[in-house]
């Protein structure tokens, strides 16, 4: 196996990768004119506009999220069958290194092969999929749409930059946390299933239930981290609605700004918290796949017994 997950996922096939690209760029480029398309419709209705004017411009708004949504149906698919071809091989490398030492038992013992076959292998071959179109998809959105912003009103965009300002320092302090955890949980199950395996030891009951235990704890810690993390993201986004409300507000009554501004401003930070939030998740799943990937790369020394990679189906 590759020594880093980069190389991993660069062996899994570098043309569906790019292809993944294209779509993603093409996804964030179509999904930031619905927001103008809206402002447009609002200020129309609002200024009188002639109503098969606002009827044009709703089946333009359709016509784009539909648009929207079946290149995203596409990209899902397509992430997919990548994910999964990877999972395919994963597991049929620690399956075959078995087979080729079957007298090795210190190389893949019984236990962390089933380990890595049933459970590891899943969510390290997954993240292949989403590995490079995730973050170009998201962070493109953001560009767009914060770019949009700015052209709108630099002012108001300030509210909503200021959201993720705090974001960009907790996730990773907080993220380091969890890998360290995720870390110890895995080494932990990899001992629990080599004494479901391995029964020779008269104390293994007590030391499976301390197992358990200390994965009981393991996992509650990874949940407090991961779900103070989420409030915190939540209060940041209700913090710049609040500030679109104020300001935008205000700049309505003083007549230096539309309606129809403050409603692309607020569908735009509701368009942008989940990319955000997507953009997150990818970087959590990034930094513990790395993790899991090295784990399952030691575990399935030596490398010079791998078959060799398949990437079509």
């Amino acid at each position: 196996m590759p020594q880093r997950l980069s190389g991993f996922i660069s062996m899994m096939g570098r043309g569906h990768q790019a292809l993944l690209v294209l779509l993603s760029v093409l996804l964030f480029a179509v999904g930031i004119l619905p927001l103008e398309i809206q402002r447009r419709i609002v200020n129309g209705a609002t200024q009188g506009a002639a109503l098969n004017t606002i009827l044009g411009l709703v089946l333009a708004y359709l016509a784009l999220v539909l648009t929207e949504g079946g290149i995203k149906l596409v990209l899902n698919i397509y992430r997919g069958w990548i994910g999964e071809v990877a999972i395919r091989w994963l597991r049929m490398t620690v399956i075959n290194t078995k087979e080729c030492h079957p007298d090795d038992l210190t190389t893949l013992a019984e236990g962390v092969e089933m380990s890595i076959v049933l459970a590891e292998a899943e969510p390290v071959g997954g993240f292949v999929g989403t590995s490079i179109s995730e973050p170009i998809l998201q962070a493109g959105i953001l560009l767009a749409v914060g770019s949009y912003m700015i052209f709108l009103q630099p002012l108001l965009a300030l509210a909503v930059i200021a959201v993720f300002v705090p974001q960009s320092v907790l996730v990773p302090v907080l993220q380091g946390l969890i890998n360290q955890r995720v870390k110890t949980k895995i080494t932990v199950m990899r001992h629990l299933s080599e004494e479901m395996v391995d029964h020779t030891s008269p104390q293994s009951p007590k030391h499976q239930a301390a197992r358990v235990q200390r994965l009981f704890a393991t996992n509650m810690s990874i949940y407090k981290l991961k779900y103070a993390l989420n409030f915190l993201m939540n209060l940041m986004f209700q913090l710049g609605y609040a500030g679109i409300f104020a300001l935008g507000g205000y700049y309505v009554i003083t007549g230096r700004i539309e309606i129809g501004t403050v409603v692309a401003f607020i569908s735009g930070l509701n368009k942008v918290s989940d990319p955000w939030g997507a953009l997150v998740d990818w970087y959590r799943d990034l930094r513990v796949t790395q993790v899991k990937y090295e784990l399952i790369r030691d575990a399935s020394a030596p490398d010079a017994h791998q078959p060799s990679a398949v990437t079509q189906d």
